[in-house]
């Protein structure tokens, strides 16, 4: 099947090349573009997109809050940023956000559509530079670390902390008001995302980065 993707970009001479680019790739359906934050989400609320490439810089609503905004309520869809800016404070708060890709404009095509259908896949991709700014800021230690897990979206870490906290699928759904089908789906992505194939292994990695507390005792 085809990576359905959406274009949010306000510059239009760069938004008209990156659809030609995307519609001429096999394999790539574009299904929408937006020249706004606001209408980026709205968009994908209508579209259901797999993929949306996303700029930061755009009006009425930036890419970091499009994006906050459109993973909490279209979840399933991830998000490659696609920018001129490289800062840590850009780059953090992008995953943070619970964007899966990063790369700058000057990217190869090749590159971008690699993101994409990387991202489509569950995975994240960072590009190369942006990759050596993040590594470069641990190893000089620099300012916040960005969120643990940051292909996660906010539902996703609020779930996963449940988890950590032994919770099971049905208390899960009783205390985030949710239907069980709805709490499944999200432990299926946390664990893809997580690479683990069991609750177990997430429940081991979720303390490790500080989700949740240890029961003080088991029950049946």
């Amino acid at each position: 099947m085809s990576v359905r993707v959406l274009v949010a970009d306000d510059h239009p001479a760069y938004r008209a090349g990156l659809r030609l680019m995307l519609e001429t790739t096999d394999g790539v359906d574009v299904v929408g573009e937006a020249d706004t934050g606001a209408r980026a989400v709205a968009l994908a609320a209508e579209t259901y997109p797999d993929v949306v490439v996303m700029d930061l810089r755009m009006p009425d609503l930036d890419g970091i809050e499009a994006t906050r905004r459109l993973l909490r309520e279209t979840p399933d869809t991830g998000v490659v940023v696609l920018t001129m800016l490289e800062d840590d404070e850009s780059v953090f708060a992008a995953m943070r956000a619970g964007a899966r890709g990063y790369l700058l404009k000057d990217a190869e095509q090749d590159d971008i559509v690699r993101a994409i259908r990387a991202v489509a896949a569950g995975d994240a991709l960072f590009g190369p530079s942006v990759a050596r700014r993040v590594m470069d800021h641990f190893a000089s230690g620099g300012g916040t670390a960005p969120a643990a897990f940051p292909a996660l979206t906010e539902r996703e870490r609020e779930v996963l902390r449940l988890i950590a906290a032994g919770k099971g699928n049905a208390a899960i759904a009783h205390d985030l008001m949710v239907s069980l089908k709805t709490v499944r789906n999200h432990v299926s992505n946390i664990f893809a995302k997580l690479q683990v194939a069991d609750r177990a292994t997430a429940i081991v990695k979720a303390r490790e980065a500080g989700f949740g507390d240890a029961p003080s005792r088991t029950t049946g």
